[in-house]
């Protein structure tokens, strides 16, 4: 940005200097410096300054095209026209200033500067004498080329410019929205095999382990090959659920951080509390560092467990987050309407995605009344420390 401002203040200063250098140069040529003698001094003078004006702000665009029309006006009147050898000081000058008043003002200050300048070159056209004087023909040709058609340029100018940026500003709104059509479809096919992966694979691996441990159990005790065989297939079951772990936390990576954990389990219990429901949360053990996608299960369901407590329990409900070495237990235990009904499809729905959590990182759950209380547990095997 500093080094456009710096290049047009270099341009503007160099317009400002050829107009000063043309319009005296050309003054000094054609002009009555001999015969006028101070007046002639003076209409020179003032078009340097009004032509070294032009190099100021745009803020000043208008005043410098009064300085000019005025100065076009009153030449006349200085250089005693009727002699023949009537040259002004600011030919040159006169249509920049109109360009700038055109391109750099508002519309009610450019409209004013307009209006200036029509007069300004009507008024020395009239006073200039000669044939001009005597034509109305040329005194309108004369006002169109000095004063309307350089602010029609600059108004035509300004307003390419804003057209230009506006195609620019559509353009870039475009490629925008492209790109998040693209994120979102990306997202949503991450989700989807993500989806796949939980529903399916994962599914498949967690029934091989748990079929290969069952039935290892349910051989003799040996070193039989049969036994190493279903151990074996035990740990590659295992290991096949880590890498799915890790694969999900990566397909989840950009919604997962947005999603709230176990960081967030005691405003979770806050809500809940001011819902009328009296609630109490234990902690136990260490706390330490899970998985993105774990850290997301152990609060989805909690915040189940505490819904169908909202819904078809009552208080009070005890939640005990315990952090083992080898293991993270989570215990939801809240207390029956003595006039509950049979469980709504909503509470089973429930009960079967808290299934689906644990399974997915081969943990265990287990869930149902236990006198006049209702208690969830479950337990999901975590890295020992």
């Amino acid at each position: 940005m500093q080094d456009i401002r710096g290049s047009l203040r270099r341009q503007s200063l160099l317009v400002a200097l050829v107009c000063v250098v043309c319009d005296a140069a050309l003054f000094v040529l054609r002009g009555p410096l001999g015969e006028a003698g101070w007046r002639a001094w003076v209409v020179l003078l003032a078009g340097i300054g009004a032509n070294a004006a032009l190099a100021g702000a745009a803020r000043y665009s208008g005043w410098v095209a009064l300085a000019h029309a005025v100065l076009f006006a009153g030449a006349p009147i200085l250089l005693c026209t009727c002699q023949g050898w009537y040259v002004t000081g600011n030919n040159s000058g006169l249509l920049i200033a109109g360009f700038r008043a055109g391109a750099w003002l508002r519309p009610k200050p450019a409209v004013l500067a307009l209006g200036a300048l029509l007069a300004g070159v009507t008024i020395g056209c009239l006073e200039g004498g000669g044939r001009t004087a005597s034509d109305v023909r040329l005194i309108a040709i004369n006002v169109g080329v000095s004063a309307l058609l350089p602010w029609l340029v600059g108004r035509y100018t300004t307003a390419r410019r804003a057209y230009i940026a506006d195609l620019e500003r559509e353009a870039d709104e475009r490629r925008q929205h492209e790109e998040e059509l693209v994120r979102r479809a990306v997202t949503e096919e991450r989700t989807a095999i993500a989806r796949d992966l939980h529903d399916v694979i994962s599914h498949h691996v967690s029934a091989i382990g748990v079929h290969a441990g069952a039935a290892r159990l349910g051989l003799p005790d040996g070193d039989s090959p049969v036994r190493k065989s279903l151990g074996a297939v035990e740990s590659a079951s295992r290991s096949a659920m880590a890498d799915l772990r890790r694969l999900l936390d990566l397909l989840h990576a950009e919604t997962t951080a947005a999603q709230p954990g176990l960081d967030n389990l005691d405003e979770l219990i806050e809500t809940v509390r001011e819902a009328g429901l009296p609630i109490r949360l234990t902690l136990r053990g260490e706390p330490r560092e899970l998985p993105g996608s774990l850290d997301v299960a152990l609060y989805r369901i909690a915040q189940e467990a505490l819904t169908n407590a909202l819904r078809h329990g009552e208080g009070p409900v005890e939640v005990e987050l315990n952090h083992g070495r080898t293991e993270v237990v989570l215990t939801v235990t809240n207390g029956l309407r003595p006039d509950r009904g049979p469980q709504s499809e909503h509470a089973h729905r429930g009960l079967a995605g808290i299934r689906q959590r644990v399974t997915l990182f081969g943990g265990q759950v287990s869930y149902g009344e236990t006198g006049e209380q209702w208690q969830l547990r479950t337990t999901f095997p975590v890295e020992s420390t």
